[in-house]
């Protein structure tokens, strides 16, 4: 029971993050062309937010982990992605934003 819960929360999580870093994408692309200063700092909230669904996703399919192998290789995932979503952040940071989510973090 335990697996199906968190197979659906994956694919919701998973789901989310691509639809939010597509949405990012469209809105970066629309701002280009609108030769909006503030193009890079948009996208760039756009992805650090993507990449924190899809960093959800892996941390819960840690539960359907059988063996070392796969701890391993999901491992190696979160610490990648936790480091573009950390790059990300530093970026933002470096245009002038706040680093803040919409949260208020």
């Amino acid at each position: 029971m335990l697996e199906k819960i968190a197979a659906l929360g994956i694919s919701g999580f998973e789901a989310v993050g691509v639809a939010v870093i597509l949405a990012a994408g469209l809105r970066g692309v629309a701002d280009c062309l609108r030769r909006s200063p503030a193009v890079r700092l948009r996208l760039a909230q756009g992805m650090a937010l993507g990449l924190e669904f899809k960093l959800g996703s892996e941390i819960l399919r840690t539960v359907m982990v059988r063996d070392f192998g796969e701890i391993a290789l999901v491992g190696a995932i979160i610490l990648l992605r936790a480091a573009l979503t950390f790059l990300i952040h530093w970026e933002i940071r470096a245009e002038g934003g706040t680093g803040q989510t919409h949260s208020g973090q």
